[in-house]
């Protein structure tokens, strides 16, 4: 008999524990994340009965809720929706949260579990609850100043400091108002909802991040040129041969430079020489003799294949493992299925301005309490050792001879270092370009590290290029940082 009760005693407390374990992790370990899921329709209309925290740059609101006379209580507003779209993304009714709403929505709607004595003593002090601001690391100007520069475009342009990390600009087009998907009526918060998701220029995707990314051209040479120079193997001024025309192992595809002649008129070209003019057939010949492998181990240092959350969790930037020849040699010069976004081709300028050490981007500059004490703050923290500073150093020399002297000219600034690289992309026969350029400034001293991508060609088909088009904009952008 105690036998038996000791096999019954010992499965109770066994199932007890178990219970008590579940409960643990979900009302303490997983608590914020199952409040900050867009499902938990119990939270968002909770997050309603408090006045959310709002969305600040520089000290002013660009997302607050304001009190109405309806069930709901506080309604969201948002100061130059369009502009800032991509970042605050929307609060809203049944279609969930996007961009920080989403992101930091247990801070926003006062629900983390630091500032749980905050609602406890709300409760006894008979006091409104209210919910945490969050301060941006956007610039204001810069922002504006590269919504100018995108102009009628679709396309996207990041801008990050790339010594912290700090986002100073995210604008994407086509864009959207997220007011209109504030109100306070089910039925036209979800007329809205569709008639967005249905429109073609797509206004709900984050172009810098998230979506469809394009090929990144060009720009993806300075993966490549890291790539040969880590290994050791191979220095600026190696040689490759420089026909017009090449045949692609295994294959019968015949490449050619944009110019469809040899790129600067020699039988060989330099490593340097050859990113310096965007030469496509001596930088397939370059992604062949350095290989796969290294190159894929070499992007994944910058960032590709990985997500990253500035909060926000970016869609991966791809290079695909298991390329054969002949397509490892399209990918080395940005085609075949390599896709990047501006954030990705942001980081790789990041990491060589910054000595090789790629930071991690941010939007966060802090979040801070009701009382105004800060919860959480910007600690710049290491992304990875993306290249060594021997190989950044020599490639911040090779994208300013690039800029100065290159096919990124158009990105000149008068008294100032620019270091650069442009990309034309081809989407397939008859189909649009995409146009690119990535790079920073001051090259002796990086404030800004920028990637802007232009879609659909710009407008003008396959008659573009990266220096045509993306490079002024990218010029733009990098003087609203430096002149001020």
């Amino acid at each position: 008999m105690n036998r038996e009760l000791k096999r019954v005693s010992t499965v109770v407390l066994i199932m007890f524990l178990a219970l008590f374990l579940s409960s643990t992790v979900i009302q303490v370990v997983s608590a914020d994340t199952l409040r900050g899921d867009a499902r938990n329709a119990r939270s968002l209309y909770a997050s309603y009965s408090a006045e959310r925290g709002a969305i600040l740059i520089g000290g002013t609101p660009i997302a607050q809720s304001r009190p109405t006379t309806d069930e709901y209580r506080f309604q969201r507003t948002y100061t130059n929706g369009p502009l800032y779209a991509p970042v605050t993304g929307y609060f809203t009714l049944g279609q969930g949260n996007t961009g920080i709403e989403g992101a930091l929505n247990n801070y926003l709607s006062g629900t983390s579990n630091q500032q749980f004595f905050d609602q406890v003593n709300a409760i006894l002090t008979g006091q409104n609850p209210k919910g945490a601001a969050v301060s941006l690391t956007i610039d204001p100007v810069v922002q504006q100043a590269a919504w100018d520069a995108l102009g009628d475009h679709s396309g996207a342009v990041i801008a990050i400091r790339p010594k912290t990390g700090e986002i100073i600009a995210m604008v994407s087009k086509a864009t959207f108002d997220p007011n209109l998907l504030a109100v306070h009526d089910s039925q036209k918060v979800i007329d809205t909802y569709d008639t967005l998701l249905a429109d073609p220029s797509g206004p709900l995707f984050n172009r810098t991040m998230s979506g469809d990314f394009d090929p990144p051209g060009s720009t993806f040479k300075l993966v490549v040129t890291a790539a040969a120079l880590e290994s050791g193997k191979y220095t600026p001024d190696s040689q490759f041969p420089n026909p017009p025309e090449l045949q692609l192992p295994q294959s019968n595809a015949i490449i050619t430079n944009s110019g469809r002649d040899t790129c600067g008129g020699t039988a060989t070209v330099s490593i340097a020489d050859a990113l310096r003019l965007s030469c496509n057939i001596p930088f397939a010949q370059i992604g062949l003799a350095v290989g796969g492998r290294a190159i894929l181990q070499q992007a994944e240092k910058f960032g590709f294949n990985r997500t990253v959350d500035v909060p926000m969790t970016s869609t991966e930037s791809v290079y695909p493992r298991g390329l054969d020849d002949p397509q490892t040699m399209l990918a080395a010069f940005g085609q075949s299925s390599v896709r990047a976004s501006p954030l990705q081709m942001a980081m790789v300028s990041m990491a060589i301005a910054n000595s090789g050490v790629l930071m991690q981007p941010t939007l966060v500059q802090s979040v801070i309490a009701p009382d105004l004490t800060i919860i959480k703050k910007l600690q710049p923290t290491i992304f990875s050792q993306a290249i060594s500073q021997q190989t950044a150093t020599t490639m911040t020399q090779m994208m300013i001879n690039n800029v100065s002297n290159g096919a990124a000219s158009n990105a000149r600034i008068d008294s100032v270092s620019v270091a650069g690289k442009t990309g034309t992309a081809e989407n397939g026969v008859g189909e649009p370009y995409s146009l690119w350029f990535t790079g920073f400034a001051p090259a002796n001293d990086p404030q800004v590290a920028i990637a802007v991508v232009v879609q659909n060609g710009g407008g003008i088909g396959q008659n573009g290029t990266g220096n045509m088009l993306a490079a002024p904009i990218a010029k733009k952008v990098l003087e609203a940082v430096l002149f001020r």
